[in-house]
């Protein structure tokens, strides 16, 4: 049995215990059943940006304004991933930029991305696939990443109803396939097909 389960029967007259936690799956049902759940919405952009200064300019972290921006977007109002990305970015780099902090996180810059998006929707299927091959292996972004990222493009794009339902079933049928370990460039492929199939139906008849 867990080991916390444990202590928590052993010590429950005496002390109370709170836990923490991003995924309450990654806490066994037994001890589940024990508590109370308090669940807490992502705080809000404007409530972690004057903290994010704060703590930058107590520790002397010499930032810039789309640097800042950057750790907000990726945060996903995460304060504890602020502090890890300022911290992490500030050790590897003098200024806190935004590029600095896309190539600590590792996430596709946004340019980037906004370019494999191009090559989706408006290049043949072996050019983009070619393209968007060589940028993921030479910047050494994750597909799963990159799908993420465009998810959050198209979903703020004007396009009818049936073509947006296309692409997103067939790019969560990508993501379903990555988290099952398959190949990046063969998923990479069906994503270039996902969007060859969505434009025809946007082309017509």
């Amino acid at each position: 049995p867990d080991t916390r389960y444990r202590i928590i029967e052993k010590y429950t007259k005496n002390a109370r215990f709170c836990l923490i936690c991003n995924y309450v799956s990654k806490i066994i049902p037994a001890l589940q059943s024990r508590c109370t759940r308090f669940r807490f919405a992502p705080l809000a952009r404007h409530q972690i940006h004057d903290r994010l200064l704060e703590v930058a300019k107590a520790e002397e972290c010499k930032t810039t304004e789309d640097g800042i921006d950057a750790i907000l977007a990726l945060s996903g109002g995460d304060m504890r991933r602020v502090l890890n990305l300022l911290q992490s970015t500030a050790m590897s780099s003098e200024i806190v930029d935004e590029t600095s902090v896309y190539l600590t996180s590792g996430a596709p810059l946004p340019e980037d991305i906004t370019t494999i998006l191009d090559l989706l929707l408006n290049h043949p299927f072996r050019h983009a696939y070619e393209q968007i091959t060589f940028l993921c292996s030479t910047k050494g972004y994750a597909l799963s990443d990159v799908l993420q990222d465009l998810t959050t493009l198209i979903t703020a794009m004007d396009l009818p109803p049936g073509v947006l339902a296309e692409l997103l079933d067939g790019m969560s049928n990508v993501e379903h396939r990555l988290a099952f370990g398959t190949e990046e460039h063969l998923q990479a492929a069906s994503l270039v097909g996902v969007f060859t199939k969505a434009r025809d139906l946007m082309t017509p008849a």
